[in-house]
Protein backbone atom coordinates (compact mmCIF):
# COMPACT_ATOMS: atom_id res chain seq x y z
CA UNK A 1 0.00 0.00 0.00
CA UNK A 2 1.26 3.15 -0.91
CA UNK A 3 2.14 6.35 2.15
CA UNK A 4 -0.75 8.26 0.89
CA UNK A 5 -3.61 5.42 1.19
CA UNK A 6 -2.91 4.19 4.44
CA UNK A 7 -5.30 6.94 5.81
CA UNK A 8 -7.80 6.86 2.89
CA UNK A 9 -11.21 6.22 2.66
CA UNK A 10 -13.49 5.94 6.04
CA UNK A 11 -13.20 3.84 8.95
CA UNK A 12 -15.21 0.31 9.47
CA UNK A 13 -17.50 0.88 12.06
CA UNK A 14 -15.56 -1.27 13.98
CA UNK A 15 -13.05 1.09 14.47
CA UNK A 16 -15.12 4.23 15.33
CA UNK A 17 -16.55 1.81 18.51
CA UNK A 18 -13.00 0.75 19.14
CA UNK A 19 -11.87 4.70 19.31
CA UNK A 20 -15.22 5.24 21.29
CA UNK A 21 -14.00 2.66 23.34
CA UNK A 22 -10.42 3.90 24.03
CA UNK A 23 -12.55 7.24 24.90
CA UNK A 24 -14.16 5.64 27.50
CA UNK A 25 -11.42 3.81 29.01
CA UNK A 26 -9.84 6.96 29.76
CA UNK A 27 -7.27 6.97 26.66
CA UNK A 28 -7.10 9.41 23.83
CA UNK A 29 -7.53 8.16 20.02
CA UNK A 30 -4.88 9.41 18.01
CA UNK A 31 -5.28 8.71 14.22
CA UNK A 32 -6.98 5.49 12.50
CA UNK A 33 -4.81 4.20 9.87
CA UNK A 34 -4.58 1.06 7.32
CA UNK A 35 -1.21 -0.77 7.96
CA UNK A 36 0.89 -0.67 4.67
CA UNK A 37 0.92 -4.38 4.38
CA UNK A 38 -2.42 -5.99 4.66
CA UNK A 39 -4.51 -2.79 4.09
CA UNK A 40 -6.20 -3.92 7.76
CA UNK A 41 -7.13 -0.89 10.12
CA UNK A 42 -5.88 0.19 13.65
CA UNK A 43 -5.67 2.90 15.91
CA UNK A 44 -2.79 4.72 16.92
CA UNK A 45 -3.90 6.17 20.70
CA UNK A 46 -2.24 7.09 24.03
CA UNK A 47 -3.49 4.56 26.47
CA UNK A 48 -3.24 4.88 30.55
CA UNK A 49 -0.84 2.42 32.00
CA UNK A 50 -2.73 0.65 34.38
CA UNK A 51 -5.54 -0.25 31.62
CA UNK A 52 -3.02 -2.73 30.07
CA UNK A 53 -1.32 -5.99 31.02
CA UNK A 54 0.46 -8.18 29.14
CA UNK A 55 -0.94 -11.35 27.47
CA UNK A 56 -1.23 -13.87 30.31
CA UNK A 57 0.58 -16.51 28.19
CA UNK A 58 4.02 -14.83 27.42
CA UNK A 59 7.25 -15.53 28.79
CA UNK A 60 8.28 -14.03 32.28
CA UNK A 61 9.11 -11.03 33.00
CA UNK A 62 13.21 -10.43 32.98
CA UNK A 63 13.97 -8.07 35.88
CA UNK A 64 17.67 -7.23 34.16
CA UNK A 65 16.04 -6.17 30.81
CA UNK A 66 13.79 -3.69 32.23
CA UNK A 67 16.54 -1.57 34.59
CA UNK A 68 18.44 -1.58 30.98
CA UNK A 69 15.05 -0.38 29.12
CA UNK A 70 14.45 2.38 32.52
CA UNK A 71 17.62 3.43 32.19
CA UNK A 72 17.90 4.00 28.57
CA UNK A 73 14.71 5.68 28.29
CA UNK A 74 15.14 7.98 31.29
CA UNK A 75 18.86 9.41 29.36
CA UNK A 76 17.12 9.25 26.19
CA UNK A 77 13.64 11.35 27.52
CA UNK A 78 11.94 9.98 25.18
CA UNK A 79 9.23 6.79 24.89
CA UNK A 80 9.94 6.17 20.57
CA UNK A 81 8.22 2.49 20.71
CA UNK A 82 5.05 2.20 20.90
CA UNK A 83 3.54 -1.22 22.01
CA UNK A 84 1.22 -3.29 20.22
CA UNK A 85 -2.34 -4.28 22.04
CA UNK A 86 -5.84 -6.18 21.72
CA UNK A 87 -8.79 -4.69 23.46
CA UNK A 88 -9.45 -7.42 26.45
CA UNK A 89 -12.48 -7.70 28.87
CA UNK A 90 -13.36 -5.26 31.88
CA UNK A 91 -11.51 -2.26 29.93
CA UNK A 92 -8.05 -3.96 29.83
CA UNK A 93 -5.77 -4.06 26.70
CA UNK A 94 -3.35 -6.84 26.47
CA UNK A 95 0.02 -6.52 25.25
CA UNK A 96 1.29 -9.13 23.50
CA UNK A 97 5.02 -7.65 22.87
CA UNK A 98 5.38 -4.85 25.23
CA UNK A 99 5.18 -6.08 28.80
CA UNK A 100 9.29 -5.40 29.22
CA UNK A 101 8.78 -1.75 27.56
CA UNK A 102 5.43 -1.35 29.86
CA UNK A 103 6.77 -2.70 33.04
CA UNK A 104 10.31 0.33 32.36
CA UNK A 105 7.85 2.91 31.74
CA UNK A 106 5.80 1.98 35.31
CA UNK A 107 9.74 1.81 36.66
CA UNK A 108 9.84 5.59 35.87
CA UNK A 109 6.35 6.50 36.57
CA UNK A 110 4.76 7.05 33.33
CA UNK A 111 1.13 7.28 33.68
CA UNK A 112 0.53 6.42 30.04
CA UNK A 113 1.79 4.69 27.14
CA UNK A 114 1.60 4.95 22.80
CA UNK A 115 -0.06 1.66 21.76
CA UNK A 116 -0.85 -0.10 18.38
CA UNK A 117 -4.66 -1.22 19.18
CA UNK A 118 -5.18 -3.45 17.31
CA UNK A 119 -9.49 -4.27 16.95
CA UNK A 120 -8.90 -8.00 16.39
CA UNK A 121 -8.51 -9.80 19.96
CA UNK A 122 -7.18 -13.16 18.44
CA UNK A 123 -3.95 -11.54 16.87
CA UNK A 124 -2.42 -11.63 20.38
CA UNK A 125 -2.56 -15.34 20.10
CA UNK A 126 0.12 -14.97 17.36
CA UNK A 127 2.65 -14.01 20.29
CA UNK A 128 5.88 -15.52 18.44
CA UNK A 129 5.37 -13.86 15.33
CA UNK A 130 5.01 -10.16 17.42
CA UNK A 131 7.03 -10.80 19.70
CA UNK A 132 10.42 -9.56 18.71
CA UNK A 133 11.29 -7.16 22.29
CA UNK A 134 13.97 -9.10 23.04
CA UNK A 135 15.64 -12.61 21.83
CA UNK A 136 13.94 -15.62 23.23
CA UNK A 137 16.08 -18.43 24.60
CA UNK A 138 14.92 -22.18 24.23
CA UNK A 139 13.19 -21.91 27.85
CA UNK A 140 11.49 -18.43 26.96
CA UNK A 141 9.58 -19.96 23.56
CA UNK A 142 9.26 -23.20 25.13
CA UNK A 143 7.07 -21.93 27.76
CA UNK A 144 5.56 -19.00 26.07
CA UNK A 145 4.05 -21.90 23.63
CA UNK A 146 3.15 -24.23 26.57
CA UNK A 147 1.08 -20.90 27.88
CA UNK A 148 -0.44 -20.44 25.18
CA UNK A 149 -1.79 -23.77 24.36
CA UNK A 150 -3.35 -23.96 27.47
CA UNK A 151 -5.00 -20.71 26.73
CA UNK A 152 -5.94 -21.35 23.28
CA UNK A 153 -7.96 -25.45 24.56
CA UNK A 154 -10.34 -22.42 26.89
CA UNK A 155 -10.90 -19.90 23.45
CA UNK A 156 -10.93 -22.59 20.41
CA UNK A 157 -10.25 -25.89 20.66
CA UNK A 158 -9.51 -26.88 17.21
CA UNK A 159 -7.35 -29.06 16.25
CA UNK A 160 -4.04 -28.67 17.35
CA UNK A 161 -2.21 -28.51 13.88
CA UNK A 162 -4.70 -25.31 13.38
CA UNK A 163 -2.29 -23.55 15.89
CA UNK A 164 0.88 -24.33 13.69
CA UNK A 165 1.57 -20.93 13.08
CA UNK A 166 1.27 -19.41 16.51
CA UNK A 167 3.26 -22.65 18.05
CA UNK A 168 6.51 -22.31 15.67
CA UNK A 169 7.36 -26.19 15.85
CA UNK A 170 5.40 -28.93 17.98
CA UNK A 171 8.89 -29.86 20.40
CA UNK A 172 7.82 -26.67 22.29
CA UNK A 173 4.63 -27.28 23.20
CA UNK A 174 6.28 -30.89 24.69
CA UNK A 175 9.27 -28.90 26.42
CA UNK A 176 7.23 -25.89 27.76
CA UNK A 177 5.28 -28.29 29.57
CA UNK A 178 8.22 -29.97 31.26
CA UNK A 179 9.80 -25.97 32.24
CA UNK A 180 6.42 -25.58 33.61
CA UNK A 181 7.04 -28.50 36.21
CA UNK A 182 11.01 -27.95 36.40
CA UNK A 183 11.93 -24.58 35.59
CA UNK A 184 15.68 -26.41 35.32
CA UNK A 185 14.51 -28.73 33.29
CA UNK A 186 17.51 -29.72 30.76
CA UNK A 187 15.71 -28.71 27.51
CA UNK A 188 18.43 -28.26 24.80
CA UNK A 189 19.99 -32.08 25.63
CA UNK A 190 16.37 -33.51 23.97
CA UNK A 191 15.03 -30.62 21.91
CA UNK A 192 17.15 -32.62 18.97
CA UNK A 193 15.55 -35.71 19.33
CA UNK A 194 11.51 -34.15 19.89
CA UNK A 195 12.37 -32.05 16.62
CA UNK A 196 12.53 -35.24 14.72
CA UNK A 197 10.51 -37.27 15.89
CA UNK A 198 7.31 -34.63 17.09
CA UNK A 199 4.94 -33.78 14.71
CA UNK A 200 1.36 -31.40 14.86
CA UNK A 201 -1.55 -33.54 15.66
CA UNK A 202 -5.09 -33.79 13.66
CA UNK A 203 -6.92 -34.16 16.74
CA UNK A 204 -8.20 -31.65 18.92
CA UNK A 205 -6.16 -29.41 20.94
CA UNK A 206 -7.59 -30.29 24.35
CA UNK A 207 -6.69 -34.18 23.19
CA UNK A 208 -3.05 -33.55 22.41
CA UNK A 209 -2.13 -31.40 25.32
CA UNK A 210 -3.26 -34.22 27.03
CA UNK A 211 -1.01 -36.81 25.21
CA UNK A 212 1.78 -33.97 25.52
CA UNK A 213 1.53 -33.91 29.25
CA UNK A 214 1.67 -37.72 29.51
CA UNK A 215 4.79 -37.29 27.35
CA UNK A 216 6.32 -34.49 28.91
CA UNK A 217 6.06 -36.65 32.34
CA UNK A 218 7.98 -39.35 30.49
CA UNK A 219 10.41 -36.40 29.26
CA UNK A 220 11.11 -35.07 32.83
CA UNK A 221 11.48 -39.28 34.08
CA UNK A 222 14.19 -39.70 31.31
CA UNK A 223 15.83 -36.37 32.76
CA UNK A 224 16.25 -37.76 35.91
CA UNK A 225 17.69 -41.15 34.94
CA UNK A 226 20.34 -38.63 32.30
CA UNK A 227 21.25 -36.85 36.13
CA UNK A 228 22.04 -40.39 37.76
CA UNK A 229 24.05 -41.44 34.47
CA UNK A 230 25.88 -38.06 34.90
CA UNK A 231 26.17 -38.49 38.82
CA UNK A 232 28.05 -41.30 38.24
CA UNK A 233 30.41 -40.63 35.23
CA UNK A 234 31.40 -37.71 37.93
CA UNK A 235 32.12 -40.32 40.74
CA UNK A 236 34.49 -41.63 38.19
CA UNK A 237 36.03 -37.92 38.03
CA UNK A 238 35.06 -37.26 34.64
CA UNK A 239 34.20 -33.12 34.81
CA UNK A 240 32.69 -31.54 31.57
CA UNK A 241 30.16 -28.91 30.93
CA UNK A 242 28.59 -31.43 28.33
CA UNK A 243 28.43 -34.55 30.06
CA UNK A 244 24.30 -34.41 29.83
CA UNK A 245 24.73 -34.01 25.98
CA UNK A 246 26.95 -36.65 25.86
CA UNK A 247 24.95 -39.25 28.28
CA UNK A 248 22.13 -38.18 25.89
CA UNK A 249 24.00 -38.67 22.70
CA UNK A 250 25.03 -42.10 23.45
CA UNK A 251 21.13 -43.43 24.63
CA UNK A 252 19.80 -41.87 21.30
CA UNK A 253 18.26 -44.55 19.37
CA UNK A 254 18.25 -42.02 16.22
CA UNK A 255 21.68 -41.21 16.48
CA UNK A 256 23.22 -42.54 13.54
CA UNK A 257 20.01 -43.19 11.77
CA UNK A 258 20.09 -39.75 9.98
CA UNK A 259 16.04 -38.87 8.43
CA UNK A 260 14.51 -41.65 9.84
CA UNK A 261 11.09 -41.33 11.23
CA UNK A 262 10.43 -42.54 14.70
CA UNK A 263 7.84 -42.43 17.13
CA UNK A 264 8.92 -39.89 19.60
CA UNK A 265 6.84 -42.09 22.78
CA UNK A 266 8.81 -45.33 21.25
CA UNK A 267 11.81 -43.03 21.11
CA UNK A 268 11.66 -41.68 24.65
CA UNK A 269 11.29 -45.36 26.30
CA UNK A 270 13.77 -46.81 24.55
CA UNK A 271 16.19 -43.89 25.95
CA UNK A 272 14.73 -44.03 29.34
CA UNK A 273 15.31 -48.03 29.39
CA UNK A 274 19.11 -46.89 28.02
CA UNK A 275 19.84 -44.27 30.44
CA UNK A 276 18.51 -46.58 33.35
CA UNK A 277 21.46 -49.42 32.25
CA UNK A 278 23.78 -47.04 31.35
CA UNK A 279 27.40 -48.06 32.76
CA UNK A 280 30.11 -45.16 33.39
CA UNK A 281 32.86 -47.83 33.84
CA UNK A 282 32.68 -48.40 30.19
CA UNK A 283 33.13 -44.62 29.02
CA UNK A 284 36.61 -44.17 27.65
CA UNK A 285 38.10 -40.39 28.39
CA UNK A 286 38.63 -39.49 24.93
CA UNK A 287 35.31 -40.39 24.26
CA UNK A 288 33.74 -37.51 26.72
CA UNK A 289 36.50 -35.02 25.56
CA UNK A 290 35.64 -35.32 21.75
CA UNK A 291 31.71 -34.68 23.04
CA UNK A 292 29.87 -31.56 22.12
CA UNK A 293 26.46 -30.31 22.14
CA UNK A 294 24.44 -28.08 24.46
CA UNK A 295 26.16 -27.73 28.33
CA UNK A 296 24.69 -28.80 31.22
CA UNK A 297 21.30 -27.01 32.29
CA UNK A 298 21.99 -27.99 36.21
Amino acid sequence: MAADAVRSGTPPAPIDALEKRIAADGGTPLTAYRDPLGGNWQVMAALPVVRVEPTPYQRDLSQPHVARLSDALDRLGRFLDPIIVVPAEDGRYWTPNGNHRLAALRALGARSVIALVVPEPEVAHRILVLNTEKAHNLRERALEVARLAEALVELDDRPERDYAVEFEEPSLITLGLCYLQNGRFAGASYHPVLKRTETFGSSKLSRALAERRTRAERLLELDVAVGEAVKRLKERGFQSPYLRAFVVARINPLRFKRGAQADPDETLAKMLASAERFDAGKVRPDQVASAGGPPDEG
